[in-house]
């Protein structure tokens, strides 16, 4: 999430505090509208903090499986090769996307200090600032030979002097491997040829770009396994602290994660803002057109920690109580509706056609029609939940 983003974010939050104090000034001074936190609310954070381990342990394993891709492909580039790598990247998207619902309140992956977050996945991204571009073939630090390519040196330059600098992350690679997009109907077609350093290769700097690419694959992973150690069981780490803390904060964070993600980022940021431009600029795996399966896995996040319930890659599931067990405790029409609600926007999300960009163009008026139905969806979503964090009396720290 860029700078500006989080500047949206903060208003967000803002009005979440501004609706529990209407709400609460509402109320009657017997109950205040508010319930108290049912006892399987601690079991409920205890299946999530397992649910949040596996699934970084499924991202850092899948990251893994990519950066052996990555490194054969540089070793001996052939267009075999560079599709075993893009589907590698593809296949490693598809855990970690699911890992989103656990951002937005100041734990491990996104906090003020050191939450490497936007070291991962941040966007949108100035592609010149890593590589050529069309009409720029001498653009971006694989061409600009006085700057060494190492991870402390990329690491230092993500956002540097731009929100739009990116540098590291998902997205980095991503461009790496596909190059810009620049055709309507399909993704980037970035050749393999830019990869080779016989003397028979296209666009300079083969080397450097194979070793921005093993770089940041890395990088990539060396964040993920701090995510892994700050979740893992029977350490003194951020799964300690968050399981000790009493059973309302623990549901203040999740549900805080839940919020965010479903209307803030997912239907704001990621569909509104490319739904009202109509710009394939604007959508999140622009270089790989991998955008649809960004928003049903963001989706699919918030679904497993509803149901308390996450399918590893490996087939086993870690299940328990979910969210909705302790919301059904004390509301149960509103539990339900809030399943409902949720698989609604789910399928809605995977009747997203791709490409992404063909569905938010001003002329495709169906496709628009699909990504306002699951905008719509989502906003209904993030209403409900709200619904239930206030129901708990919950409150966000007022942002400084």
């Amino acid at each position: 999430m860029t700078h500006r983003n989080k500047a949206l974010l903060l208003v967000l939050l803002a009005s979440i505090i501004t609706i529990q104090a209407v709400a609460c000034s509402e109320t009657t001074e017997d109950t205040n509208n508010t319930v108290e936190v049912p006892d399987n609310a601690a079991q409920a954070l205890e299946t999530y903090a397992q649910i949040v381990h596996a699934n970084y342990e499924d991202s850092l394993t899948a990251a893994a499986s990519m950066d052996q891709a990555l490194e054969a492909f540089v070793a001996a580039p052939d267009a075999a090769g560079l599709e075993a790598a893009r589907q590698a990247w593809l296949d490693s998207r598809e855990p970690y996307l699911q890992t989103e619902v656990f951002r937005f309140y100041d734990g491990p992956i996104d906090n003020a200090d050191d939450g490497p977050e936007g070291l991962l996945n941040a966007w949108p991204m100035d592609e010149n600032y890593i590589d050529y571009v069309q009409d720029n073939p001498d653009a971006g630090v694989v061409n600009d030979t006085t700057v060494t390519i190492d991870a402390a040196t990329i690491e230092g330059l993500n956002e540097a002097g731009g929100e739009k600098n990116i540098a590291t992350g998902y997205h980095a690679i991503e461009f790496l491997l596909w190059g810009q997009d620049l055709s309507a109907d399909g993704p980037g077609d970035r050749p393999h040829t830019d990869y080779i350093t016989d003397g028979s290769g296209t666009a300079a700097n083969q080397d450097r770009r194979a070793q921005y690419l093993t770089v940041s694959s890395d990088l990539l992973q060396e964040h993920l396994q701090a995510m892994v150690d700050a979740w893992a069981d029977g350490g003194d780490n951020y799964r300690a602290e968050f399981l000790a803390a009493d059973d309302k904060e623990g549901l203040r964070r999740v549900l805080t994660g839940m919020i965010v993600l479903s209307g803030f980022e997912t239907g704001g940021e990621r569909l509104q803002t490319a739904l009202d431009s109509g710009d394939q600029e604007d959508e999140h795996s622009c270089f790989a057109d991998n955008t649809h399966r960004d928003m049903v896995q963001d989706i699919q996040g918030v679904l497993n920690v509803w149901e308390g319930s996450y399918t590893r890659l490996d087939g086993t599931t870690v299940s328990g109580p979910g969210i909705k067990d302790v919301v059904e405790a004390v509301d149960s029409e509103l539990a339900a509706g809030l399943d409902a609600k949720i698989k609604e926007s789910l399928n809605l999300a995977n009747a997203l056609q791709p490409p992404f960009d063909q569905e938010i163009a001003v002329d495709n008026a169906e496709g628009r029609a699909r990504v306002q139905a699951l905008i719509t969806a989502l906003r209904q979503q993030e209403s409900m939940l709200e619904e239930v964090f206030l129901k708990f009396g919950l409150s966000i720290p007022e942002p400084e």
